[in-house]
């Protein structure tokens, strides 16, 4: 019963001789994947029947699966912001926080970050991926309550360090999880979406730290109340992820068996497989010898460095435009509305307009691009266009998101991916503490310097892009010299990629693989 053709090595893998388990297919076929024994039993359904129920299990995904992770990254990004709203209050002043020593109170989290990306990702690789995302969770829920309990410089450095690293391993994992359960053209718009949930984050932290400013009649103050409140909701978020996130199509309770053959269908022709565990050196190697990586990476270390400048210091940049504190924390608010629709709106792009990813990201920078250049221009007799500039900042999001999504795609071989991915996280941690810094005290309320950086890293973003574009579009045109003419040699090609990807081959491996731009 064929699949993907008449005659092809599908088909030929696919079709179990009588009275050969499936585990003695897998051994012989060296298919280590964790989803293997479902890909092996597709020839078992007709394409009608797989057919049919593709969009139920489409639908079903994007009803359980992607509210999760929207939810969860939500709440993480909330996590980071909390230290923004709370300087907006007596934070600096009570915890003797003045002169730089907020800025490293900022760092320190990206340390930890640092500290723990690679380890992160190894651990994603290697465990149940819905259970290891579920305690990671649960403890930064506890470490952020503690944050109510710190009473000087120290005590609070220790905890954001530590913040850091258990948050290390959030955006890996739903980068891996997406990539479990969507397609290649699925995963832009819905990534996107739940980045935008970033600017969900601005939104209700803002008014969150808008409303918990005016709480005065209680024990603790306005920022000790920031960081319970959030603690306590990622607290309960925990237990509910633990109970419903799956660790893959294999055990989705919410999946018949069928669906999840059915679901392990529809991303084979990702070309990247499901999930393996073994972790094979030469990959390693290779990642580190790949120009695609590096320049992903650079991407992520620039798109740092703007991240780590502005989510810190939001708040003191408005307040030096003349804003009171508590009006500094409202006034970030239509920074994330703007955010929460335009970094869905560049997954849309990127999804329906064929292959525009590295062109998105071109294009959607020169929005921020234009913002800094008004607030570095600007005079402070403007405060009101030198706020809207700000909020323009929130688009950062979007060359980020559609970053990742390049990584998902284009990086084959569980290792050479996990490995691509702790460099990525590495770099963009290490950016995120430069931009943390790069923001001197002596220069408010203009911080000119920091500004001419930003605007450097933004420039460099754009110039990234385009090298990656140009570099993949001509990798994929000398492929398809080196197959030979004719639509039917392609076909066969990405066939045998497919399985190739069930045996863990890398993009350089899988003469089929073709690069998504």
């Amino acid at each position: 019963m064929a699949v993907f053709g008449d005659k092809g090595q599908a088909d030929q893998l696919r079709s179990i001789p009588p009275g050969l388990d499936l585990d003695t297919t897998k051994e012989a076929e060296g298919l280590r994947d964790v989803a293997a024994d479902l890909f092996l039993e597709i020839n078992q359904y007709s394409p009608e029947e797989l057919a049919a129920e593709r969009k139920i299990v489409k639908r079903k995904l994007d009803m359980i699966i992607m509210p999760i992770i929207c939810i969860t990254y939500c709440l993480q990004f909330l996590d980071k912001l909390s230290l923004n709203y709370a300087a907006a209050y007596s934070f600096i002043p009570d915890l003797h926080l003045e002169w730089n020593r907020y800025s490293w109170v900022a760092a320190i989290f990206n340390f930890g970050y640092l500290f723990w990306a690679l380890p992160a990702n190894f651990l994603i690789q290697r465990a149940p991926i819905g259970k290891l995302t579920g305690t990671m969770i649960f403890i930064w829920s506890i470490l952020l309550v503690s944050h109510v309990g710190a009473k000087d410089y120290a005590g609070i450095l220790v905890l954001r360090f530590l913040l850091g690293c258990f948050e290390a391993g959030i955006s890996p994992s739903i980068m891996n999880i997406v990539a479990m359960y969507y397609t290649r053209p699925e995963q832009p718009w819905r990534m996107c979406i739940f980045l935008g949930f970033n600017g969900m984050s601005t939104i209700i932290g803002s008014l969150l730290g808008f409303g918990l400013g005016h709480v005065n009649n209680i024990g603790l103050k306005s920022w000790q109340l920031i960081f319970l409140v959030i603690g306590l909701m990622n607290f309960v978020w925990s237990i509910v992820f633990l109970l419903f996130m799956p660790d893959s199509a294999t055990n989705a309770k919410f999946l018949s068996h069928k669906q999840k053959v059915v679901a392990v269908d529809r991303v084979s022709k990702n070309m990247v497989g499901v999930k393996t565990k073994q972790y094979k050196p030469k990959q390693i190697v290779e990642a580190l010898l790949d120009v695609k990586v590096w320049t992903l990476v650079l991407i992520g270390m620039a798109t740092g460095i703007i991240n780590g400048g502005v989510s810190n210091f939001g708040s003191a940049l408005i307040k030096g435009f003349g804003f009171s504190s508590i009006d500094a924390t409202l006034l970030q608010l239509p920074n994330g509305v703007i955010e929460f629709i335009v970094v869905p709106s560049c997954g849309l792009i990127a999804t329906f307009g064929g292959n525009v990813r590295c062109l998105t990201i071109m294009v959607v920078c020169l929005i921020p691009l234009g913002g800094l250049l008004g607030i570095r221009l600007t005079s402070l007799d403007h405060r009101w266009a030198l706020v809207g500039s700000s909020w323009l900042q929130g688009v950062v999001g979007a060359p980020i998101i559609l970053c990742w999504n390049l990584m998902t795609t284009n990086i084959a071989g569980h290792t050479k991916r996990s490995i691509s991915n702790g460099m990525w996280f590495v770099f963009y941690a290490a950016g995120n503490i430069a931009g943390a810094n790069i923001f001197n005290t002596k220069e408010a309320p203009r911080y000119f310097s920091a500004l001419t950086g930003l605007i450097v890293c933004y420039i460099a973003t754009i110039l990234l892009a385009a090298f990656l574009w140009a570099y993949m579009a001509l990798e994929n045109r000398r492929r398809d010299r080196l197959l030979g003419p004719g639509e039917e040699v392609i076909r066969d090609a990405e066939e045998k990629a497919i399985l190739e990807g069930f045996k863990d081959s890398t993009d350089k491996e899988s003469k089929g693989f073709r690069y998504s731009l």
